[in-house]
Formats: C-alpha cells, structure tokens, sequence
C-alpha cells in the first residue's frame, strides 16, 4: 500500500538564501500575474482560454524577454508550476468551486514549488534538503523524514521560511481497530462522541483576540508603509501564525488521537460556508440580529471544523478504517410523545 504524506519543517537560511527565496517567490508571483493577465486579455478579445500547454510556451517567451532578465535565473519548473496553479484556479472556477481567481499581492502567500523528485535530496540524519539553486538548506528537525521525497514546498510566513516535504511510502495494509463512532462538532464543545465523551474547543482566535486588536489599532494610527507600520503589520502576523499554529496543533492531536481507537468514524456533512455566511443582508432588505449572527460565524470559523474533517478522513483511511459524511438533515430530532432524541 502507498501512502503520500508531508513533512513540514521550518529552514534556517542563510542570508544569500533567504535572498534567493524572495527573489524566487516574486519571480512565481510574477509569471502567475502574467498568466492571468494574458487570460483575460484572450478572453477580451474573443479568444479561447489557453491550456497550461500552450502557456508553457509563452513562460519560454517571458524568460528571454531582454526586459524580465531575473525571471532565468529562477528554476524553470518552479515557473511552470506557477502558470499550472493559474490554470488550475480558472478549473476551479469554470467548476464553481470558486470565485474569478485574482492577482497576488506581494507578501501574501508566497512560495515555489520544486515538483521534480530527481532534483531534491534530503538529508534527514543532518536535517538539511538540497534544492536547485540554493542548494543545501537547514531546518528545524523535529522528525524523521520517511519515504522518498516527490516534492518540496517552499514558503514564507510570519516572516520565517518553511518547507513542505512530500513523500511516498509503502506501508502494510493496516487492520482497523476500535468500535464505531459518531461525532457531533459544535461551539461550546468542539466534538461530542456517541460514547458520551466530548472535546473540549480550544478557540485559539478567542484567546488572542483582544491582543491582536489593539495591535491592528496601532497599526492604523501609522503612516502606511512607513518603517513603523512594518513593524506592526509584522507583528501582527506573528499573532496570526501563532493562532494558526495552535489551531494546527490542536486539531492533529484530536484527529489522530479519535482515528488511531476507532474503525469506524462518522460525522455530519456540513457545509461551513453556507453556516458562517453573514447575516447582514442589503440596503433594501438588511438582515437581522447581525452582530449575534456575526460572533456565531467568528466563532464556527475559529473551530476549524472542515480541517477535523478532512484530517479525519485521510487519517481514518491511513488505518484501514471507514469514514462516513451523514446528511445532517433530521440527524437531531426529539419525539413530541416521549422526548427520546
């Protein structure tokens, strides 16, 4: 049995390859824009849209165009991935999945992906990775990296550089164990079990929620892009990261903990985005108890509940267990002639 599964590790670079990755990271950022915006101009003028085939000849035109010199001196297929993901985003939403995708702002997810497995090597015993054109990278060894690498993930967050590991490996064919189990997500307790047990919610945005505003306050009271108002924005991102991270944290640890005792787990197939939409309706036709409906959305949004579920699901199938999504329809309903739920 194959099992595709990642390490995330945070790098520690040295200067000329921090320097290197932000180069990198705008030159995808770049071919990304230009992708996109050479789609809409297509369509503008009664044009076809034009597949990631065709785009990657015109990425070749962009790299020995006299005026964009630095895009050669990125990784070519670091580039390319960059023209797949604009592709991938119009897939998106020609499906509906999504909205019209939109250009990337500098400092807003940046990363690059090295998606050739011949041209990565990981040293897990040193916890170092050598990727094309900045060669051998140190990180923070927490694990070890098992399987063979199939790709690398470079990005930026908070300030700190991160990769993302991809690995194949076989494992045996597990042997499910544990009794079947139903969970309820909610607010006030995070997953409540059919065995009458429950998790309690961690609310991590909550807890840093009056920190992180008076921050943002002094963040308004600077001139934007001034030195200072750098320094704000970028602790404010740490504050972020740090929600985001023990979010992270928490839900691995209850996932892995429910999946590893269970052979069986079912849960609610609940659409989120439809729950948390607001409240606040039009001018003509405005909503009611906006701010409750508000604080209930902030509130589902910082449970994290479609991470738990689809955490759930790939960790439930790593051990051969069975995960099933229940319509939540009359899921809940109390008998109007004995009370029984």
């Amino acid at each position: 049995m194959e099992r595709l599964q990642a390490f995330k590790f945070e790098l520690m670079p040295t200067g000329e390859q921090a320097r290197k990755m932000r180069q990198f990271a705008g030159a995808c950022r770049f071919v990304y824009n230009k992708a996109l915006a050479f789609q809409k101009e297509n369509h503008a003028s009664g044009q076809k849209f034009v597949s990631k085939f065709s785009m990657s000849k015109h990425l070749t035109e962009w790299r020995n165009n006299p005026d964009t010199p630095w895009l050669a001196d990125a990784p070519r297929h670091a580039l390319m991935m960059a023209t797949q993901a604009c592709d991938r985003a119009f897939q998106n939403f020609f499906a509906g999945r999504t909205s019209f995708p939109q250009f990337k702002r500098k400092g807003v997810s940046d990363s690059f992906l090295f998606p050739d497995k011949n041209q990565i090597e990981v040293d897990s015993g040193n916890g170092r990775i050598k990727v094309p054109k900045l060669g051998w990278l140190r990180y923070r060894k927490s694990r070890d990296v098992l399987g063979e690498a199939r790709s690398a993930t470079v990005s930026l967050r908070a300030g700190k550089w991160y990769v993302s590991i991809l690995t194949k490996c076989e494992v045996q064919q597990p042997v499910p164990q544990g009794p079947a189990l139903g969970i309820d997500v909610g607010v006030v307790r995070f997953a409540t079990m059919s065995d009458g047990t429950y998790i309690a919610p961690l609310a991590s945005f909550r807890k840093h929620e009056q920190r992180l505003a008076r921050y943002q306050r002094r963040m308004a009271r600077k001139m934007k892009g001034s030195a200072n108002w750098k320094k704000a924005k970028s602790r404010i991102q740490r504050i972020h990261a740090r929600i985001a991270h023990a979010r992270a944290d928490f839900l691995h640890k209850a996932s892995s903990a429910i999946s590893k005792n269970h052979a069986m787990i079912a849960v609610e197939d609940l659409k989120i985005s439809t729950m948390s939409k607001s409240a606040k309706g039009t001018a003509n036709a405005p909503g009611r108890n906006v701010r409750a409906k508000s604080g209930l959305n902030k509130s589902i949004l910082d449970q994290g509940w479609g991470e738990f579920r689809r955490q759930l699901e790939y960790k439930t199938a790593w051990r051969g267990g069975f995960f099933i999504a229940v319509d939540p329809k009359n899921t809940s309903r109390t008998c109007p002639c004995c009370g029984h739920v």
